[in-house]
C-alpha cells in the first residue's frame, strides 16, 4: 500500500505568480489537470482521501472522488503556509525575498510554525496508514509537499528533492517507516497543453 502525496491543480494565481488566497479556485487548465490526475489515479486502490480545506485542493480532490468513489476528509493541518498580509500580491511587487528562512509574514506563519503544523499533519497521516485498507491520498499544496518530503521521509537512491512542485504532481511514499519515496513530483499524466506553472 502507498501514500500518494498530490499537489492541487493550477490556479490563475499560480500562472500569474501571485501569493494565493484560501479561496483561489482552479483555472480551466487546472480543472483539466485534475481530471487527468483522476484518470491516472484510477489504477490505485484509494481507501482514504485527506485534503486541505482550501478551495483549490477541494476542487482537485472532487475530480478524484468522483472517479474513485472515495469521499475526501478535510483538515486545516494540510493548508498551505499562511503568508499573511502579502497574500493576493504578485511576487514581482515585493522588494524582499518572501521565501527567506527568517522572513515572518505579518499575520502569517514563520517557517518554523508552518513545519510544526505539518508535523502534526504527518502524525495524522501515519495514524491513518496504520489502519488503512488501501492506498491513502493526500491532496495539498507545494510547500506542504516540500515540508513532508524534507522532514518526514527518505528518498530512493537516485531521486533528488525538487526546487518546485508541479501542479497535480504525484509523489509515492511506501506506507511504513522509514517512509521511502519511490516516485517524486511526477507529472507524466499531464499533456503538454496542461503543464504546470507557479509554486506557492
Amino acid at each position: 500500500m502507498t501514500i500518494l502525496l498530490v499537489r492541487h491543480g493550477e490556479t490563475v494565481d499560480n500562472a500569474s505568480h501571485t501569493f494565493q488566497m484560501p479561496d483561489s479556485p482552479l483555472s480551466e487548465n487546472g480543472n483539466t489537470q485534475a481530471a487527468q490526475l483522476a484518470e491516472h489515479l484510477a489504477q490505485f486502490n484509494i481507501s482514504e482521501i485527506l485534503c486541505s480545506d482550501y478551495l483549490r485542493t477541494k476542487q482537485t480532490a472532487s475530480h478524484i472522488a468522483e472517479k474513485s468513489g472515495t469521499q475526501p476528509n478535510y483538515t486545516e493541518l494540510l493548508r498551505e503556509r499562511n503568508f499573511g498580509d502579502i497574500r493576493g500580491l504578485p511576487y514581482a511587487q515585493l522588494d524582499f525575498d518572501p521565501f527567506a528562512l527568517d522572513y515572518q509574514p505579518v499575520n502569517g506563519e514563520s517557517w518554523l510554525s508552518f513545519d510544526n503544523r505539518i508535523s502534526l499533519a504527518w502524525e495524522h497521516i501515519t495514524s491513518l496508514a496504520a489502519r488503512a485498507k488501501g492506498d491513502i491520498l493526500i491532496v495539498t499544496h507545494g510547500f506542504v509537499c516540500h515540508s513532508i518530503t524534507a522532514n518526514h521521509t527518505s528518498l530512493l537512491a537516485g531521486l533528488e528533492a525538487p526546487s518546485r512542485w508541479g501542479n497535480t504532481s504525484v509523489t509515492e511514499i511506501e506506507m511504513n517507516s522509514p517512509w521511502l519515496i519511490t516516485r517524486l513530483n511526477c507529472t507524466e499524466h499531464l499533456g503538454r497543453s496542461t503543464e504546470s506553472s507557479g509554486q506557492a
